[in-house]
């Protein structure tokens, strides 16, 4: 087993990453900028070093900082967490360049899944089923309206190296997708470093499903359960719930042996998520994307299974076998909520100063959090502050719960979305389970 471990990233995943490591008895080094010097996961770490200033390009973005840190205090293994160089291959290949084990799958697998169009095609060819689209970088608006009038209207306009959410658009017609096309481009090259679009057909009612894989030590690929996250705003996940309420055994077995063979496909190791839209109407499913990476909602598939998935990862990491010989059955229901420093209607940040922090308490609940009483929720960084997670026998004690610790969760200081979440938890569409990726616009 590694024996110590630099954690590229901070708040709460470097909370969680920690409090499993030391578990295990690893040592812990973190890294962090100079205004997180204060920050719980700074002081919980046997060791700490500064890599930069409040910028995240000089700072938790900044590989030579961070191997030098690495190398400054002896670190075996470095765990990226999630965002950040996560998901950047060529960090993945400096970090082992440099004789460190990288606690993620290997760097030709994350460069595979991170251009969105090479991966489509990769999962087509793989028999992965995949929404209609272009098998190309779209060169022009010219190019796009020829390819829509294929494809059919709405149209999705997608920046080809983006992710988690972010550089994506709907067109409903060729005005739109004239306008759209060149602010996707235009977003994806300041933000990406690559301006390349794709499209493909857009379904207005939909639901956003993920399969939990694992890539093992021994070369085998076995996929977990599946998690619903359509409980969303702007594109970008608020809630997320295990199993899903759309699917039944049927459905659940076509879903994860689609995620085994997307991970065979890259020759996947360590955690992944396959993510793909359902439609609830035909039961018709299509991949959209792997994320290369722990994912933020991974604690519900850990109460699902009763398994730690960092624990997993440094194992397969190591080179050694899982805790289980077989997948571990799924047990009860999870739901886990994420609370944004932002205002619960709009969504817009709302950073600031903690000056209450108390965190509900309670039979099925879990808080993850990566800030306390005296910190400060900047607006450089993510605005997630905590999640909270709940299991329960079924999802009516589930659900129970999430009310139970919301309305336990008492925060000052920085703008919080837990009035959202109260309103939700009480929602008839959520509540029914039949639900989809548009439940938020129309609560709003």
């Amino acid at each position: 087993m590694i024996d110590s471990l630099l954690i590229a990233n901070r708040g709460e995943i470097a909370r969680r990453i920690i409090r499993t490591a030391k578990r295990l008895g690893i040592r812990t080094i973190a890294i962090h900028s100079e205004p997180d010097a204060d920050m719980p996961f700074v002081r919980e770490a046997d060791e700490a070093v500064c890599v930069g200033p409040t910028n995240p390009a000089e700072s938790y973005r900044n590989a030579e900082a961070i191997l030098a840190a690495a190398k400054a205090t002896g670190a075996q293994a470095v765990h990226p967490g999630y965002g950040f160089l996560s998901e950047n291959a060529d960090f993945a290949r400096l970090v082992e360049a440099n004789g460190l084990i990288w606690v993620g799958p290997g760097a030709d697998a994350i460069a595979a899944m991170g251009d969105k169009i090479k991966a489509r095609n990769l999962m087509a060819a793989a028999g992965v089923p995949v929404a209609p689209g272009t098998q190309e970088p779209v060169g022009s608006v010219t190019e796009a309206i020829e390819a829509a009038g294929v494809i059919g209207y709405p149209i999705m306009v997608k920046a080809a190296a983006g992710g988690g959410g972010m550089g994506m658009a709907v067109a409903n017609d060729e005005a739109a997708l004239r306008t759209e096309f060149a602010k996707v481009g235009a977003f994806a090259e300041r933000m990406f470093g690559s301006g390349d679009v794709l499209l493909e057909r857009y379904f207005p009612r939909v639901r956003h499903v993920e399969v939990q894989i694992l890539g093992l030590a021994d070369g085998r690929v076995i996929a977990l359960s599946e998690r619903e996250c359509s409980v969303q705003r702007r594109n970008q996940k608020l809630v997320e719930e295990a199993p899903s309420p759309a699917v039944g055994d049927d459905l659940r077995a076509r879903f994860l042996a689609a995620a085994v063979q997307a991970g065979e496909a890259v020759g996947y190791r360590n955690a992944g998520t396959v993510e793909c839209l359902l439609d609830p109407a035909t039961g018709e499913f299509f991949f959209l994307e792997m994320n290369t990476r722990l994912q933020v909602e991974h604690p519900i598939t850990e109460l699902l299974h009763g398994i730690d998935l960092v624990e997993e990862q440094l194992r397969v990491a190591s080179g050694e076998a899982p805790t289980f010989t077989a997948v571990p059955e799924t047990t009860g229901h999870a739901i886990e909520l994420r609370v944004n420093a932002e205002d619960p209607k709009r969504f817009l940040p709302g950073p600031g100063r903690v000056t209450t922090w108390v965190e509900p308490t309670g039979e099925g609940i879990r808080v993850d959090s990566g800030y306390a009483e005296g910190t400060t929720v900047g607006m450089s960084y993510d605005s997630l502050m905590a999640k909270v997670i709940v299991v329960g026998a079924d999802r009516d004690e589930a659900i129970a719960r999430a009310r139970a610790a919301v309305a336990g969760f008492s925060i000052a200081g920085p703008k919080n979305n837990l009035p959202f979440f109260a309103e939700l938890l009480e929602n008839d569409e959520f509540l029914s389970g039949d639900y989809d990726t548009a439940i938020v616009s129309r609560m709003r």
